[in-house]
């Protein structure tokens, strides 16, 4: 789809990417000083509902007409701090955006149950500041402005997981808390390293000052270091495996609404990080042909796909199941850039997007369980698809996606996953990404059996379907799992204009 065909040739979009970060940062501001939480939710709903439109625009703009450069208070980069969206960042402001705007439609209902009415206005004054600092990361050209914007977000999202009721939400925040800040710590510490030897935090300056510090020798082990700290950090806060033991807490533990917008968004902007710095600023070049990353990455995305569907097989807790899901699936899209080919790159990228919705999906029916049950343990579903069918249907699909589905946005990406590993003559490992999805049937299947397959008791005997705000976001997200499996057009164009742009940026 055209600018043209929707009308947006015309509208000058000189100042949407400061307004992409600001409008939920003020936002924030007004939801500190309410005490209703209604209105802060208002607040933040419409906040969030602004952004898609400036997204989506933005992504428009860029592919057809290119990358759009914002430099902030007029001082041109690399001086100033740019924001800089090419179609790669303009990708990943969409999927955020998105998210958020369809996740506030579902937040209502569900953060009036899970958190105190004194402390609802706070909750979403530290969602927008979490929403603003993950644009923040998306955006900016700066690699200490990216560090800022990470720590806003961190900070936001440790506050929103202890302020649910469970006291274990406190010690999952605490652990995320202390794992988070070694990560920030060893990212700024290699950024401080990149400045000592290029002079600059822009990004594309820093990549430009690298090529020639490589052409004319000497800085080597500076730039590998900054390299190993960086990758370290990033990968913390992607819980790449074996770094990945705050999450199922985390997950498990925080608010409904939290871990559904934290699933879909938070791990997916640390991952953007690591393709712009692996590919734009240290460039291919190094980073996979000089440097044994590739097999590093090769073997840790395995090991996550295995390691961690098969610890989920085994949970009760069925958010802490879907947490060690999403590790495996950080494997998948770990893999595609390990690969580093245009499928794999490809299958990576549009993996983020589609891990973003069937994860978010899976996380809203669990939340309206919660709802209804005020448990998401394994033993207290039995039945609840006869009572809650539409909840449950939505659960089965978005299953069906993780497992990788022909027809769902999960098969789509392991589809290209698979090419690209044929590409790179690695046949053995399309066995490995079979076997892997095959696995996930067992954790997806136990589920399915409960709800479906036994008589309801307990409370799950007299439970009805959520309310309207929380079943259609869900619904819409299931029907998007099969939508962008079958057209596919639009997500894998766009993730295959990213892979492009990506390989081109080779030192």
């Amino acid at each position: 789809m055209s600018m043209g065909a929707l009308g947006l040739d015309n509208i000058d979009m000189t100042h949407f990417p400061i307004l992409l970060v600001m409008v939920p940062l003020f936002a924030a501001v007004f939801c500190a000083f309410l005490q209703r939480g209604i209105l802060a939710w208002a607040i933040a709903f419409l906040a969030s509902l602004a952004l898609p439109f400036l997204a989506i625009a933005m992504l428009l703009h860029v592919s057809e007409n290119g990358p759009i450069s914002y430099a902030l208070g007029g001082w041109a980069p690399p001086i100033g701090i740019e924001y800089r969206v090419d179609i790669l960042s303009a990708f990943v402001l969409m999927l955020i955006s998105i998210v958020g705007a369809v996740s506030m439609i579902y937040a209502r209902k569900s953060v009036e149950k899970e958190i105190d009415s004194s402390r609802q206005a706070w909750f979403y004054t530290m969602y927008l500041l979490c929403l603003s600092g993950l644009l923040g990361i998306t955006i900016t050209n700066d690699a200490f402005n990216a560090f800022v914007f990470l720590e806003v977000s961190s900070l936001a999202t440790y506050t929103m997981i202890a302020l649910g009721k469970d006291r274990r939400c406190l010690v999952a925040a605490y652990q995320y808390l202390i794992m988070g800040t070694i990560g920030a710590t060893l990212y700024v510490l290699g950024v401080g390293i990149l400045y000592s030897v290029t002079g600059t935090l822009n990004l594309s300056d820093i990549a430009a000052r690298l090529g020639e510090a490589f052409t004319t020798g000497g800085f080597e082990r500076s730039i590998l270091a900054a390299l190993a700290m960086i990758m370290v950090g990033l990968s913390l806060k992607v819980a790449l495996f074996p770094l990945h033991l705050w999450l199922p807490n985390a997950y498990a533990y925080a608010p409904s609404f939290a871990t559904v917008f934290l699933a879909a968004t938070a791990t997916k902007v640390a991952i953007y990080l690591i393709l712009r710095f692996f590919f734009s600023v240290f460039g291919k070049g190094l980073v996979f042909a000089d440097l044994p990353i590739s097999e590093i990455l090769l073997v840790l995305s395995i090991a996550a796909m295995f390691g961690a569907t098969f610890v989920a097989i085994f949970q009760q807790n069925i958010k802490r199941m879907l947490a060690y899901s999403s590790v495996a699936q950080v494997g998948y899209i770990t893999l595609g850039i390990s690969l580093a080919n245009q499928a794999g790159l490809t299958g990576g990228i549009v993996h983020l997007f589609n891990h973003a919705i069937m994860k978010a999906a899976l996380f809203m029916a669990l939340g309206a369980v919660f709802y209804r049950l005020s448990s998401v343990k394994i033993d207290d579903m039995a039945g609840i698809g006869r009572v809650m069918p539409l909840t449950m249907g939505v659960f089965v699909i978005a299953g069906l996606s993780i497992v990788g589905v022909p027809g769902t946005v999960g098969f789509l990406s392991k589809f290209y996953l698979a090419q690209g590993a044929f590409d790179n003559g690695m046949g053995w490992l399309v066995f490995l990404l079979v076997a892997s999805s095959l696995l996930s049937i067992f954790y997806i299947g136990r589920v399915v059996e409960v709800a479906w397959f036994k008589a309801p008791v307990g409370t799950a005997v007299s439970a009805q379907s959520p309310p309207a705000s929380m079943l259609v976001p869900m619904v819409l997200l299931a029907l998007a799992t099969v939508y962008f499996g079958i057209e596919t057009s639009g997500t894998v164009s766009m993730a295959s204009q990213a892979a492009t742009f990506l390989l081109g940026e080779v030192k």
